[in-house]
Order: C-alpha cells, then sequence, then structure tokens
C-alpha cells in the first residue's frame, strides 16, 4: 500500500472521483502543509494556517501507478488557476502535490512539465514535501456520498 496526498480544490468532490478508481483502496479528507501539526476546518478558513484541503489516498501500486493518479490530479481539476477551484477562492484551495519521498517529488514534477504542455496557461501548481496533516472532521468524510450528491 502507498500513500498520495493532494490539493485539488475543495476536498470533497476529489475525495469521491478518487473513490471510484480502481486500486484506490481507501481515501480520507484533511489538511496538509500548514504551520501548525493540527488544526481544524474553521482554523483552516480563515486563510491562516496555510493548510490546504487535501485528499489522502491509501493505493495498491500493483493496480495503479502513483504517475496515473498524478494524471487524474490534472484531470479533475484546473491547475492552472492559483488559489481558486470554480467558486471556492483562498489558500486553501489551491493546486498542490505533497510528496512522501523522491520518487514521488520527480514524478509530480515531471507530470507538471508534461501536463504544462496541453493547458493554455502555465500550471501553477505546487510540489511539497508532505508536512502537517490532520485528518479532517468526521462530518468531512465521504460528505457528497452521505449527502447524497
Amino acid at each position: 500500500m502507498e500513500i498520495a496526498v493532494l490539493a485539488l480544490g475543495c476536498f470533497w468532490g476529489p475525495e469521491k472521483k478518487f473513490s471510484k478508481i480502481k486500486g484506490i483502496i481507501n481515501t480520507e479528507v484533511g489538511y496538509c502543509g500548514g504551520k501548525m501539526p493540527n488544526t481544524t476546518y474553521k482554523e483552516v478558513c480563515t486563510g491562516e494556517t496555510d493548510h490546504a484541503e487535501v485528499v489522502k489516498l491509501s493505493f495498491d501500486p500493483n493496480i495503479i501507478s502513483y504517475e496515473k493518479i498524478i494524471e487524474y490530479f490534472f484531470e479533475f481539476h484546473d491547475p492552472t488557476t492559483l488559489n481558486q477551484q470554480g467558486p471556492d477562492i483562498g489558500t486553501q484551495y489551491r493546486s498542490e502535490i505533497f510528496y512522501y519521498n523522491n520518487e514521488q517529488k520527480e514524478i509530480s514534477i515531471s507530470m507538471i512539465s508534461k501536463f504544462n504542455k496541453k493547458f493554455d496557461s502555465k500550471i501553477v501548481t505546487k510540489v511539497s514535501e508532505i508536512k502537517n496533516y490532520t485528518k479532517a472532521e468526521d462530518y468531512h468524510q465521504k460528505y457528497l456520498e452521505k449527502n447524497r450528491f
């Protein structure tokens, strides 16, 4: 089992999309990349913690590669808008890939270069080492599934 942590706007939609992909074993939403080791939704919404809303994916690399997950990442959101996805605006909605090791880092950087050729605007996705991940509150987990959206 391996882990991928991705910020691509509000975490509800990406969690639902990724949960339907073969090889994704589990999804969890949370906050990552901020100043403090733990945070809450209310704190993140102030924009002062520097955390991004993320989806944390547990996946079987024998079924789906990290590279394929990053391809989906670029398909599931607009990586050319800074701190915004659709109507959601703020640093918590930024596009960012959080890596666990050098292999994930190198794949992420390579994929940005590859996808930059496919978009009219330049990709603004950041690639950062995972830092201060906090699992989101229970009511955020599988939110769209629980609320039938």
